[in-house]
């Protein structure tokens, strides 16, 4: 359940910059599917999430504008105990 709430606001977040708005899930399928580079920094307990470029231009800016609103709310993660 926590899972689907998730997904389903990252969706309405694409569907800010989609003219299609039931492409949102699709595109969020394919950006799950997307090879990604991981770069953590344990010093500065940040992690650095480089996403390669979906096909389109249209669906990159969506994703784009998805990953400047998640870093905009600055998550952090529970600490190791």
């Amino acid at each position: 359940m926590i899972a689907y709430r998730a997904e389903t606001a990252m969706a309405a977040i694409v569907r800010e910059s989609l003219s299609r708005e039931d492409d949102a899930r699709s595109l969020l399928r394919d950006l799950f599917r997307l090879e990604a580079d991981l770069l953590p920094d344990a010093e500065k307990q940040h992690l650095e999430v480089r996403v390669h470029p979906l096909s389109n231009p249209r669906s990159t800016r969506a994703i784009r504008h998805l990953l400047q609103q998640l870093n905009a709310a600055e998550m952090t993660c529970p600490a190791p105990i």
